[in-house]
């Protein structure tokens, strides 16, 4: 992606800017005025989009396969286990 898509208001993102928050912006981690300009700059930036679109679906496809995904029933226990064998630190 390049800027060669001038923004007519200067509060708006370059291709750049925009797509440094891509992934915050589809994990909706944006404040208000970010999820702003982030959306202004697909809205008209065919490039961007495309490749938010492409992030979005593969983001979509390992949410899916993430669900379909057995966990041994004890986890949620072994791993309480060991953050109290740590003291609670992460």
């Amino acid at each position: 992606m390049d800027d060669a898509y001038p923004m007519d208001r200067l509060d708006r993102y370059t291709c750049d800017e925009a797509l440094r928050r891509l992934e915050d912006y589809l994990d909706g981690e944006l404040s208000a005025d970010n999820l702003r300009k982030v959306h202004e700059h697909l809205d008209t930036c065919a490039p961007c989009t495309s490749q938010f679109r492409f992030e979005a679906a593969l983001l979509q496809g390992i949410r899916q396969r993430l669900q379909r995904t057995d966990l041994p029933p004890d986890l949620l226990t072994r791993v309480r286990r060991l953050l109290d064998d740590a003291g609670g630190a992460v």
